[in-house]
């Protein structure tokens, strides 16, 4: 569990990269993770959360009939998201929260979306308990993020680059929140693993009606 002060660090070091994040990411999008996120967003249904929702990068990807709820630790994040989400009129309702702490009551959420995100949380099981916890019976998680390659020379990469970036900005790049979906009894209903198996992305089912 992290504490406050751990919180008030990612908190500063994501709202000083606020700004930047945009062109970051594009070029991940572009180079990495391809259609990932219309991939995880047309498949939402109803009552919508996104965990971690960052500048708002997936807006123009949702289906227009959803009632979408965005979360992120950072304020300066969610200021980027405001202003994404008013130049293209997508009606959604945003506030600060920790994801491993969701201030949701059980069963709230149709569907619950996390794309890129669960690298950078310190405790990536926790977060997934949350989503499960606040997702509805029966209701759709979708997940997004580089994982650890099933190639050893990238594997090798991955963990040379965590000396840094975990210490820094809070920054793994050898998870796999699959294991933790799965772990929750959520059945997986597709999943893609590409680029060396560094990208995966799935759909999974929370057990009931």
């Amino acid at each position: 569990m992290p504490t406050p002060s751990r919180n008030e660090r990612l908190r500063r070091y994501w709202d000083k990269h606020s700004k930047t994040y945009d062109k970051q990411m594009g070029f991940f999008d572009r180079r990495l993770f391809g259609d990932t996120r219309e991939w995880i967003c047309r498949q939402a249904r109803g009552d919508v959360l996104e965990v971690a929702i960052g500048t708002g990068l997936n807006l123009d990807w949702y289906p227009d009939d959803i009632r979408l709820t965005g979360v992120d630790l950072s304020p300066g994040m969610l200021d980027q998201a405001r202003h994404r989400a008013d130049a293209t009129e997508r009606a959604v309702t945003l506030s600060v929260g920790d994801a491993q702490r969701l201030e949701f009551p059980d069963s709230s959420f149709d569907t619950v979306v996390a794309t890129f995100s669960l690298c950078a949380v310190p405790d990536d099981r926790l977060v997934v308990t949350e989503m499960a916890r606040v997702l509805r019976p029966g209701g759709l998680l979708l997940l997004a993020d580089h994982v650890v390659s099933t190639a050893l020379p990238a594997r090798v990469a991955q963990r040379l680059l965590e000396l840094g970036s975990i210490p820094v900005g809070g920054e793994h790049f050898r998870r796999r929140p699959i294991n933790h979906v799965r772990s929750n009894g959520f059945d997986i209903e597709a999943h893609d693993r590409f680029k060396l198996g560094i990208v995966e992305r799935l759909a999974a089912r929370k057990p009931g009606s």
